[in-house]
């Protein structure tokens, strides 16, 4: 089986030992991500451009994917976040959890993890 490594160039990446995503097994798996802005709906639009970036660099995309998780310190800032993510996904919603939970860092509001198809 082939695996490929997809970096993102984030410092972290380094600094942490991961890396942005990887197709392995007819799956493109992206690591959790975090984006910047002052909202949670900021920081939701920033990580799903990340997101997507990855997955473009594997040959995928945002249609593509069918697992998503979605962390949050918050629960109640989840619903503002519903309609980035139904413009993201489309017609082609993939199965989902929400987990709220502590992050890396209290500026995070969101971070989201998602498993796509390679193609």
């Amino acid at each position: 089986m082939t695996i490929t490594r997809i970096s993102s160039g984030s410092p972290f990446e380094e600094q942490i030992g991961y890396c942005r995503a990887v197709v392995a097994g007819g799956f493109v798996h992206v690591a959790g991500t975090v984006g910047q802005g002052e909202t949670v709906q900021d920081q939701c639009r920033a990580a799903l451009a990340t997101i997507a970036a990855a997955l473009e660099k594997a040959g995928s995309g945002l249609s593509d994917v069918v697992r998503v998780t979605y962390y949050l310190p918050d629960r109640s800032e989840f619903e503002p976040c519903w309609p980035l993510l139904r413009e993201a996904f489309g017609a082609n919603p993939p199965a989902a959890t929400m987990v709220e939970c502590g992050l890396i860092d209290p500026k995070y509001r969101i971070e989201i993890e998602v498993t796509a198809l390679a193609r």
